[in-house]
C-alpha cells in the first residue's frame, strides 16, 4: 500500500499531509489577496487547482486498476473509499475543485461589486462545505444584478451606465 521514491517510503497520510497545506494557500490568497493582479490571481485559480489536479490523475492512474467498489451504487462507493489511496484521491479531487470552484466565484462577485467583506464568509462556506458556498455566491451575485442597483464606484473603461 506504499510507494517508494528512491529513498522516500511515500503513504497516502504523506500526501495527505501536502495537499491539505497546498489547498489551504491558495484559499488564504484567495480570500486575502489583492484581486487587482492577473498574475496573483492565477495561483488560487489556476496553478495550485492543477497541481492538485497532477497529484489526482497520479492517484487515479496509479492506483485504481484492480481496486474493488465503483459508482454504480452507494455500497461500490464505500467499498471503493475504503482504501486508503482513493480515499486520498476523492479527498483531493474536493480539495481542487473547490478552490477552483471558489476562485471563479470570487471574480464573478468582485465584477459584480460584491464587497470583500461580504464576500469572506461566502468563500469560506465555499471552502468548508463546498456546494453551498457556491450557492450562496451565486445567489448573491444574481440578487445583486435583479436588483439592478449600480455596483461600480468607478464606469468600465467604455461604459456610460451599469446594465440593468
Amino acid at each position: 500500500m506504499e510507494i517508494y521514491s528512491g529513498d522516500i517510503l511515500i503513504t497516502p497520510d504523506l500526501l495527505f499531509s501536502y495537499v491539505g497545506p497546498a489547498a489551504m494557500t491558495g484559499w488564504v490568497l484567495l480570500i486575502l489577496g489583492p484581486r487587482r493582479y492577473a498574475w496573483f490571481n492565477a495561483i488560487p485559480l489556476w496553478i495550485i487547482p492543477a497541481g492538485l489536479s497532477a497529484v489526482y490523475a497520479a492517484l487515479i492512474f496509479s492506483r485504481f486498476s484492480g481496486m474493488g467498489g465503483g459508482f454504480d451504487s452507494l455500497e461500490n462507493v464505500a467499498i471503493l473509499m475504503s482504501d486508503r489511496w482513493a480515499l486520498l484521491a476523492g479527498w483531493v479531487h474536493y480539495l481542487a475543485f473547490d478552490l477552483f470552484v471558489g476562485a471563479v466565484m470570487a471574480a464573478r462577485m468582485h465584477r459584480a461589486g460584491v464587497g470583500r467583506l461580504v464576500q469572506a464568509p461566502i468563500l469560506l462556506s465555499t471552502f468548508m462545505l463546498g456546494p453551498l458556498g457556491f450557492l450562496i455566491a451565486g445567489l448573491t451575485e444574481l440578487g445583486l444584478r435583479a436588483m439592478a442597483i449600480p455596483t461600480q464606484t468607478r464606469p468600465l473603461k467604455g461604459a456610460t451606465h451599469v446594465p440593468a
